[in-house]
């Protein structure tokens, strides 16, 4: 897609979810309808949702949109372990080069795991986005992305 029409929809998309948002305050609500909406409208979004830390620091696919999904990952492995450890996005080009990588579905190629955050700053869990492509996420995805999953708690 075509940079400047990728930050006309994100803009568009980030906009929608935040007017959704204020209909409903509950967490779990929100972060079903970001998937939704994400998984929807972005064309290379092969797969979207959320992966959050329970209470015995485990990794658990909540909601979701796309193929079945690990339901659990693998102690401190892969992408999604990555987001939460080093606390920052993490854009992958090409999933089989990333060290650890764990594949839910082959078909995944490329991959962006944003941070969630609570209240309080504290790292919850991750948004996770996958592509069928190589080198589907960029800055732009990073940039809106971490904006949208900002728009859980506001």
């Amino acid at each position: 897609m075509d940079q400047e029409k990728k930050k006309k929809r994100y803009i568009r998309l980030r906009d929608q979810i935040k007017q959704l948002m204020s209909r409903c305050e509950d967490r779990d609500a929100r972060m079903a309808t970001i998937s939704a909406v994400l998984y929807h409208k972005m064309d290379c979004f092969f797969w979207t949702g959320f992966y959050l830390l329970t209470q015995d620091n485990e990794l658990v696919v909540k909601s979701y949109q796309g193929p079945v999904a690990c339901m659990q990952l693998a102690k401190e492995k892969g992408v999604c372990w990555a987001g939460v450890l080093e606390n920052r996005t993490i854009v992958v080009d090409d999933v089989c080069a990333f060290p650890g990588h764990i594949a839910c579905d082959s078909r995944s190629k490329s991959e962006i795991v944003v941070p969630v955050r609570d209240t309080s700053g504290k790292v919850i869990g991750v948004l996770d986005v996958d592509s069928k492509e190589l080198s589907s996420f960029d800055n732009i995805d990073q940039e809106y992305l971490e904006e949208i999953v900002k728009l859980i708690y506001i």
